[in-house]
């Protein structure tokens, strides 16, 4: 597990204590269980970007603080240099990048988003979260699944969506991916569907 990820683990840790809950009472705000909080201290497994926006809306952290341990500083404009922003990974066969982490009150996250292929005959998970995402795809074709609906994307095109409808993205003919996305997710809703539906 890489060193980002047990100071990220580390950091998550670090909002319990102030704010005078226990790591049950902590995990069941965010959406998690405590053994997966001790595990993300230790960094040993992954840390999902939503669990860091769950975090970051309800105790009022900026995104920023959590992934760098320091808070965002510009308000006019922050620049991401290539291969520069902070890693974050989501889900197996996703590697997220941060692309604006040091801009202050920011009302969109921007991501460069990875995506390995999936193995034959496996599905990519479906998720949702408050308010919308854009995807614009920078090379190869992707499958986006929202609700009933399905959509194939080719190097150049771009969607936009509600993301409150489960959705799922896929690299297609055994590529790998890279899309570049936008989302403004205000609410605490997110996570896998339908496993958060049977909570």
């Amino acid at each position: 597990m890489s060193e980002i990820n047990r100071e990220i683990g580390a950091r998550i840790k670090s909002v319990r204590t102030p704010n005078k809950l226990s790591a049950e009472e902590f995990a069941e705000r965010i959406s998690a269980t405590p053994t997966q909080l001790a595990q993300y201290a230790d960094g040993s497994i992954e840390i999902p970007v939503s669990l860091l926006h769950n975090i970051s809306r309800h105790f009022d952290i900026g995104m920023a603080e959590l992934l760098s341990g320091e808070s965002a500083k510009p308000s006019i404009y922050s620049v991401a240099r290539n291969g520069k922003g902070i890693g974050v990974s989501r889900r197996q066969s996703y590697d997220y990048q941060s692309l604006a982490y040091n801009f202050a009150d920011r009302t969109i996250d921007p991501y460069f988003i990875t995506i390995a292929p999936k193995p034959k005959g496996t599905e990519a998970s479906l998720v949702f979260r408050a308010g919308q995402e854009f995807h614009y795809v920078l090379n190869v074709t992707v499958r986006v699944k929202i609700d009933k609906y399905e959509a194939v994307l080719n190097e150049r095109d771009s969607i936009c969506f509600d993301s409150t409808y489960p959705h799922s993205i896929e690299a297609l003919d055994a590529q790998t991916a890279q899309i570049n996305n936008h989302n403004n997710g205000k609410g605490l809703v997110y996570g896998n569907y339908p496993q958060v539906l049977q909570n």
